[in-house]
This record gives C-alpha cells, structure tokens and sequence, in this order.
C-alpha cells in the first residue's frame, strides 16, 4: 500500500551549456530533498534511489511502483552567468497527472531563499490533494553567507558521493577550498572530517583519524546539530576507532536530526553487523530499504547479514540484487565471489568473474576455491606462490583466506592479529567471517575476539525501535472549530471563493485570517477532507446548479465546469465521478 502523503524527488537534470554544473543540480536537489524531510507525516526517498533515475527516467508509473511514493518532482536547471533558471513539475505516479509546474528565475545569490520557497510550495501542494501535513515557515536554510563557498561544499559533496578513492580525494579537496572561502561554515569540515575517516580507516593512513577529530570538533563548534556532523564523527568512532558504543550513540543522533539519512542507518547496521546483533542489523537495514529502496548499499548490507551467519544461499541473493542496482558495485562483486566459494559453486564462480574481466584478483579467487574443494600438496605449493605477490589489500583479504585455508594457521593468526590491532576497516567483520573457519576455534582467535569486543565496550542488545510520530493534538478547540466552520460556509456559499481556480489553502487561510495549519487540520480532521476534496465538492454543486438552469444553457458542459472554478478538463471529470458515479453528460442527461 503506497503512503497518499508520499514523494520522490528525481535528480534536476543540467540544462546549463556547462556541464560541471552537475554538482549544482544535484546539491539543490538534495537540499530539497532534505527540507522535505523535515514535514512531519511526508515520506520523502531518500537520496540515493532517486538519483538512480539520474541517466535514464522511466515512465513517473514505474518510478512510483518501485519507489512506493504517490508522487515525483521532476525538475531541471540552467545556469547562465550569475542567473539560475529551475523549471519543477509535480506529477501523480497513478496517472500522470501533473498537479503543479512552475519556474523560477533567480540570481544564484537567491539559491537558499528559492530551496525554502520550492520545498513549501511543494509541501503545500501535498497537503491540498493528499492529506494534512504541519509545514514550518521555513523548511531550508543559509548554511553560509558566502555562495562561493557554498558551490565549493556541493562540488565536494558531488565528488565525494561517488564514493571512490578518486571521489573521496578530489572531495577533500574542494571542502579544504570552501572552508577557505568561509572559515564560519560548518558543513565542508563535516565533509573533510568522513573523508579522513574513511580514508584512514581503510587506506592504512591511521594519522588522518586525529585530522578527522580535529575538523569534527572545528565543525561542531558552529553547528552542534547537524546530522552530517553526527554522521561523521560515528563514522570515526565505528570505522576509524573501532568504538562501538560511541559510534552507536553518533548514530542514533545522526538519525534522530534526521529521519531519512538512510547512510547513518546502514553505517549503525553495520556497527551491528560486527559485533553480532545481526537482529537488530536486520530491523535496521529493513528500515533503511524502505527509505531508499534501491540502494544497492544497502542490499549488499542486507546481504552480509546472512552470508555472515553463514546463509550463504540467501546472502548471495542479496549480493545478486545490489548488482542489479549497480552491475559494477564492488561490494557486491567481490562477496558474491565469497558465497560462491562458499557454496563450491565453481562453474557459477567461473561466470561470475569472466563478466568482470578488468579485476585483478582473479588468480587468488580461484586458488581459494580450490583450496575448499581440492587440498593437494602441489596446490598447496601453488597457494605459497601466490601468498609471495599477494598483499592484503582492497575489499577482500585474500592473503589472509588463503593462509587459513592451506594449514598454515600460524602465520594467518599472525596476520590477522596485526590487522585487528591496526583497526584496518576490511577486517571489523573478522569474528563471523564463513572463510576463517580453519582458525575459528584455535585459543589465539579466541582471545582476539574478547580482546577485541568485550562486553563493557559494547552497546546494550536490544530492539532498534524505530518509533514513529507521536499522536497530533487539535489545533482548535472546540469553540474555535465552531467560527471556522461559520467562516469558511460564509466563503463558500456568499463570496464564492472556490469560483478562483488558482485558489490555495494559504489564500482561503488568510481570507479568515488563520494559519494554514489550522484550516489543513480543520479540514482533513473535522470535516474528513482535504482542501482539493473540499473546493472541488463546493464546485461541483455549483456546476449541478447551473447546468439545469437555462441561463447557461449557452455553455458547454466543459466551459460550465470553467466558469465553476476548474481549470482542468480531467481533474473536473475525475471529481465528477467521483462524487456522483457517472460522467457530466450522462448525470445531465439522468436529471434534465
């Protein structure tokens, strides 16, 4: 059952003669996202599956079905000088129907203020036809005075998203200029403090881990609450530190500012996900899908789970999923490649890597494999020919599979030992990995894992409890409900304002001098309506009215619904059937 309150919107598509400002495109439509987010009650997708509709955007049906939202906002920009162009579109998933379009022309300078004024229009335009929804004044901020520090943070945050050790440099060096531009602007040290983290935590440069401490701190200083902040410093703690109960509590700040970030979500999963409580990893990621649900992440991280616990079968269902996603999604590859192994499934290992021929770990795949199915002496020695060239690097550590796997248990708890301490980001997982069997009962491994995850360091095991909104309390009361209701009948039936076809809940609000919350709830919890329900019934009468009177016998049945305040020839029969059960024509005809 697809949320009526529900909304994707789809990467601004750059019609700027300059295609670098991509970044710009996809920085304003991620802040729209996000401001979005803040509208109780309004599921908003997250990020990353709506910008899997960047190259190619299928028919708004397809992209509702697979998203699971009742409507999209396709949008495009231009930019000319110092002058950006937007042009935005509404647009139902059921039909097709577009439910507002409107264009902005702004200088750049305006870019905050025209985020805030589209993200509300849009909002509004939910609460009109779907449902009501409580919208603050303003939904977008200014992060920064400085818009030359600004375009900087966006061409970070575009570079860095691609998640890639290229992305991830080329970020790093565009937040370093931004913070140049504005030293007060909080959101390129949160973005220089995760690229160090990751960077450290993964690339054996462990001296970037206290540089990443620094820029958090130096964040944190202007902006306490920041849910990219929050991200970051969990992700020093988790991946760089192996500190699980901080990284936890980062987390579920990160989370809590913001309810969408479905990263932070994978990245506490994945908390789990080492220390064993793939329960709770399970619930997360889950949660995580329904926001972004093709997320080629985050079904990997599905995956993991069961391949972890030794399904190996359903975790390379998931691994299968993620490369449907992203074909070239190196996580995927490269565990896919370990349930295979796993699994003995030599032929299906065999196509998998023949379909990724530019890999460079083919040699060290195949020879575990067949240290799993064949254990020969003179494979053996072959195995010892690759440990001499092999380094443990990248995704997998194939050095370390391959000392286990060939009775040379001593040098690979040696190894392994090493890694751990170091808190090297391919080896968090070490406890539960299927392929450490061979070591998995010696003493040493043993007492690396209590030394490693001992019970005082970790979070409480428990439920995620991803909890949802607590119940609205009326926005009027009872003598309020009653003035209001005198109110609008007065609109409605002396001044017949629904007669103004461009008429807004905001508009009708400020006739009798209300918030427009006020009425949105007034509406939907008094009288069982939305706005667009409510007008369109007043219209509707009124149609019925004139098209048994023989002073508008002149007009057509359409230019009767015109004059009655429609202003679109389906949304007028759709309503029409709606209320009465037959089309104008045969109503007309039933009742002359």
């Amino acid at each position: 059952m697809i949320n009526q309150k529900s909304i994707a919107v789809l990467p601004f598509e750059n019609l700027s003669s300059n295609q670098e400002n991509e970044y710009l495109a996809d920085g304003i439509t991620e802040e729209i996202i996000n401001a979005l987010s803040k509208v109780d009650g309004l599921k908003v997708t997250a990020r990353a599956s709506s910008f899997r509709y960047r190259d190619a955007k299928p028919d708004v049906r397809i992209i509702g079905n697979e998203l699971a939202v009742n409507t999209v906002l396709d949008g495009s920009l231009r930019r000319v000088g110092k002058r950006v162009r937007i042009s935005t579109q509404l647009i139902r998933t059921d039909n097709g129907f577009h439910i507002w379009s409107e264009n902005f022309d702004r200088e750049i300078d305006d870019i905050f203020l025209l985020q805030d004024e589209i993200s509300i229009l849009i909002a509004e335009k939910i609460r009109e036809n779907y449902g009501h929804l409580e919208i603050a004044k303003h939904l977008a901020g200014a992060p920064t005075e400085n818009i030359e520090a600004y375009e900087l943070y966006l061409k970070g945050r575009f570079n860095h998203l691609k998640w890639d050790w290229e992305g991830l440099q080329n970020g790093i060096k565009y937040y370093e200029e931004s913070i140049a531009k504005d030293q007060s602007f909080a959101l390129p040290f949160f973005g220089l403090a995760f690229c160090f983290s990751m960077i450290g935590s993964w690339g054996k440069r462990p001296e970037l881990l206290d540089l990443a401490d620094d820029y958090i701190s130096k964040g944190f200083a202007l902006d306490k609450d920041s849910d990219l902040g929050h991200f970051a410093k969990a992700t020093l703690a988790f991946w760089g530190r192996w500190d699980f109960i901080e990284g936890e509590k980062s987390y579920r700040k990160a989370i809590a500012l913001n309810p969408t970030n479905s990263e932070a979500m994978e990245g506490l999963a994945e908390l789990y996900i080492a220390i064993g409580y793939f329960d709770q990893a399970e619930e997360l990621t889950k949660e995580a899908l329904k926001i972004n649900p093709i997320s080629a992440n985050h079904l990997f991280t599905l995956g993991n789970i069961y391949y972890l616990q030794g399904d190996l079968e359903r975790g390379l269902s998931y691994f299968d999923s993620g490369l449907r996603v992203d074909a070239k999604f190196a996580h995927c590859i490269s565990y896919k490649a370990l349930a295979l192994i796993g699994l003995s499934a030599v032929d299906k290992l065999t196509l998998h890597l023949e379909a990724y021929p530019e890999r460079d770990d083919k040699v060290q795949c195949l020879a575990l494999s067949e240290l799993l199915t064949d254990r020969r002496d003179e494979l053996t020695e072959k195995v010892n020919r690759l440990l001499s060239i092999t380094e443990d690097v990248g995704l997998v550590g194939w050095r370390l599979y391959l000392l286990a796997n060939s009775h040379q248990e001593d040098q690979a708890l040696e190894l392994l030992e090493n890694v751990v301490g170091r808190k090297e980001g391919q080896y968090i997982n070490f406890t539960h990995l299927p392929l450490l069997e061979p070591i998995r009962k010696s003493k040493r491994f043993r007492e690396l894992v209590e030394s490693t995850f001992p019970e005082s360091k970790l979070p409480r095991r428990g439920s995620i409890k991803i909890e949802e909104s607590p119940a609205k309390k009326a926005l009027l009361d009872e003598a309020e409900v009653v003035v209001v209701d005198g109110q609008l009948r007065e609109l409605m039936n002396e001044e017949k304002i629904y007669l103004n076809p461009n008429l807004t809940l905001r508009e009708m609000a400020e006739s009798i001098d209300l918030n427009a919350n006020r009425l949105s709830w007034f509406l939907n919890d008094q009288l069982g309506k939305n706005f667009n329900e409510f007008v369109n019934e007043k219209r509707i009468e009124d149609f019925k009215e004139r098209a048994l009177s023989d002073d508008w016998s002149h007009l057509t049945l359409l230019g009767l619904a015109y004059e009655c305040g429609f202003n679109s020839k389906s949304v007028f029969n759709d309503c029409f059937r709606k209320i009465t059960g037959l089309t104008p024509s045969k109503w007309l005809k039933e009742n002359r």
